[in-house]
């Protein structure tokens, strides 16, 4: 086996961005207010695996409007009641 036979596992937040549909500065929100997929820091950079993209956005899956079953996935911002303090 080779490495260009192996298919990418991780991305950077461009990559992963692109694959969600999104911006990357949203998903870079999404990652301060810890509403977003799970990550990695590898040497610094940030990285995805895209189990967890996928993971992430079938968070979002729904039938209809009305699908009880159904789950969120919460829009890029600070979650109520984690207001900053300033020192």
């Amino acid at each position: 086996m080779h490495l260009s036979d192996l298919s990418p596992r991780y991305v950077r937040t461009d990559e992963a961005a692109f694959f969600l549909g999104l911006s990357p500065r949203t998903l870079e929100k999404h990652r301060t207010y810890g509403t977003g997929p799970i990550y990695r820091k590898l040497g610094g950079r940030v990285v995805y695996a895209l189990e967890d993209l996928k993971a992430w956005a079938d968070l979002g899956t729904a039938r209809s409007t009305s699908d009880p079953n159904s789950q969120t996935v919460r829009p890029a911002k600070r979650r109520a009641g984690e207001a900053r303090r300033l020192a």
